[in-house]
């Protein structure tokens, strides 16, 4: 049985050029990029080249991208890197309820070493509302984080308008855009944004390797200490295959973005249109149109268990998901959705849907044929029933 992979927010596959391009620095060219002999000059080369193919998808400029090994590390260096570094002028930090783990931890952390942390709510799409941010800046505010794209409902922030926002008290502006890139159009320069963090395998590159954009002028103090590598912000000898692989996976996503982006919205909205016409008490997480990913489908389905839903798709050759990879052996339910005012029963009944370039059609058509019969099933064997109260309370 042909398996289908609708579990691209998680991870993507790698692209066979990208491979393809990493191999000789696995095989030949496997120099340190530190060392003087020939074998480092060719280590050096292929890093800077593929500095100016991620920069060059961002409009950065070169000097400006830091490799990491994920977008894990490059959230926690710019988050500590900046709150540390500019604790002289306050101590007080401001994001949503809805980030990923890698900033909400960072966050929490700093609150341990004595910064003040602010946590945004979001509306019933997942949407940080602009005055929420102007009212709970203040002369301490040194940095507000707010990503890009979220991983678990695909809304996309509005990015440029906060950014502003923020600027304009004096507060320095970070987003994760671990999801965005590639799928929608990510500009360091129009967005107004002092640093801006990305992970190789979320647009086909490979795992272990990331970048993050620190504007010109900006400070950071670094989290790992060693031999100065990356302007002295990221010691370690860099991952050179790794990072070749991520420049070209980047130079390919931004090259073939606009056939990539209609090509995963049309099977997006296929998806969305089926299993909600087709399912009763369906419903869609975040928003339709122009604010959700072009990748990105999550429903909830009431008197139902997620990871049901999960491991009879998987039996049937589907791979998908309850919400963030990240989180997916937790028993509690998401803090996405629980900021979008969801019970806790409705956000145990989500699955998420996310496509890449390689879906097809007729994968999105399997998946429509096969959810009704699981849904039913397990609603027979579920202990909630119709009696159960499912009526969304306001959003704090």
């Amino acid at each position: 049985m042909d398996r289908v992979y609708f579990d691209n927010s998680a991870t993507t596959r790698v692209d066979d050029r990208v491979l393809d391009a990493m191999r000789p620095y696995f095989l030949e060219k496997y120099g340190n990029a530190s060392s003087l002999h020939s074998f480092g000059h060719e280590a050096y080369d292929a890093m800077e080249a593929a500095r100016e193919q991620v920069a060059k998808a961002v409009n950065a400029a070169p000097r400006d991208i830091i490799f990491t090994s994920g977008g894990t590390e490059s959230d926690n260096l710019a988050l500590q890197g900046a709150a540390f570094a500019n604790a002289s002028k306050g101590k007080h930090i401001i994001t949503s309820s809805v980030e990923h783990h890698a900033v909400l931890h960072t966050c929490q952390f700093l609150e341990a070493q004595g910064f003040k942390v602010t946590y945004l709510p979001v509306d019933s799409e997942g949407f940080v509302s602009e005055e929420d941010l102007k009212n709970a800046l203040t002369p301490e505010t040194t940095l507000v984080s707010i990503m890009m794209a979220n991983n678990e409902i695909g809304t996309i922030q509005r990015i440029k308008d906060l950014a502003e926002i923020a600027k304009d008290k004096g507060a320095l502006f970070m987003t994760d855009a671990v999801q965005a890139l590639t799928k929608i159009p990510v500009d360091v320069e129009r967005l107004n944004v002092d640093l801006l963090t990305m992970s190789a395998h979320k647009f086909h590159g490979p795992k272990g390797v990331g970048a993050l954009y620190v504007r010109k002028g900006v400070k950071l103090r670094p989290i790992i200490y060693g031999g100065g590598h990356e302007r002295g912000l990221r010691s370690s000898t860099e991952n050179i295959p790794g990072i070749v692989g991520m420049g070209k996976a980047a130079e390919l996503g931004i090259a073939e973005m606009d056939e990539s982006v209609e090509r995963m919205e049309r099977i997006r909205d296929h998806l969305i249109d089926g299993t909600l016409s087709a399912v009763p008490r369906s419903y869609l997480n975040g928003p339709r149109g122009d604010g959700r990913l072009c990748n990105n489908a999550n429903f909830r389905f009431d008197y139902i268990e997620g990871e049901g839903m999960v491991l009879l798709l998987d039996m049937q050759g589907i791979a998908a998901s309850t919400g963030s990879a990240c989180s997916t052996k937790s028993l509690e339910p998401s803090h996405v959705l629980r900021s979008l005012g969801l019970r806790h029963e409705q956000c145990h009944g989500s699955l998420r849907l996310s496509l890449s370039k390689f879906n097809t059609m007729e994968e999105a058509d399997r998946f429509l044929e096969a959810i009704p019969p699981i849904i039913e099933r397990l609603r027979k064997m579920s202990p909630l029933g119709e009696g159960v109260s499912y009526d969304v309370p306001a959003v704090q």
